[in-house]
């Protein structure tokens, strides 16, 4: 892994999502995703709970990801790399989005349904554990095959997060827990956005 290659090779560092079985992997995880943005939605509103909603918002923006991870497997670098600063993008509104809604909701606070959190949330936290597990093989690659990943660690992290929050609203028969979890997940896709943002223009840059 010397840093002095500067000529094009395809090694384990960079591995770009050219194979079958990575493929098949992750029309898997595109279908859940799918689904479990559905079901989570639904039942974010029913609820009454923001971090339900910013997780499905999440499962959504991963099925997005995910689909044009798929699309631009095999491109270009540039076509990658701009793929993933796309998806950088999306996470960001997607952020600011979730970030928005709590701070509104701060003045309206409704007290969600713990039940319907707690379930849904672990749920998706299998979902999830899943998508883990089929990509845990492919975690370092371009800019684009490494996204992915961190969309799926991310939404792990996100469900425990709403489970807890879940216990929260519960325990303290407050609408606080619910906001609190909501605004740490805003703060996680900013991360993320960041991160991958700042590698694909990281990738831009050695194109040029």
């Amino acid at each position: 892994m010397g840093a002095g290659h500067s000529h094009h090779h395809h090694g384990a560092e960079s591995f770009d999502g050219m194979s079958v079985d990575y493929k098949r992997r992750l029309w898997a995880v595109i279908a859940l995703n799918a689904v479990m943005f559905g079901v989570e939605m639904g039942a974010g509103r029913l609820a009454g709970s923001l971090a339900l909603q910013a997780d499905a918002l999440d499962f959504f923006g991963d099925a997005l990801t995910y689909g044009i991870s798929m699309a631009v497997i095999g491109a270009g670098l540039r076509t990658r790399s701009t793929a993933a600063l796309a998806k950088g993008i999306s996470l960001l509104g997607m952020g600011l989005w979730v970030f928005g809604s709590t701070v509104y909701t701060v003045f309206y606070v409704t007290t969600p349904e713990a039940e319907v959190m707690g379930i849904v949330g672990f749920l998706a936290l299998l979902t999830n554990l899943a998508s883990v597990l089929l990509l845990v093989r492919y975690k370092d690659g371009d800019a684009n095959v490494r996204s992915v990943w961190l969309c799926s660690r991310n939404d792990a992290i996100g469900n425990i997060a709403v489970m807890i929050a879940a216990l929260g609203v519960w325990g303290t028969a407050t609408g606080w827990p619910d906001l609190i979890v909501a605004g740490i997940m805003a703060g996680l896709f900013l991360t993320s956005s960041w991160q991958i943002i700042g590698q694909s223009l990281a990738e831009r840059r050695g194109l040029t």
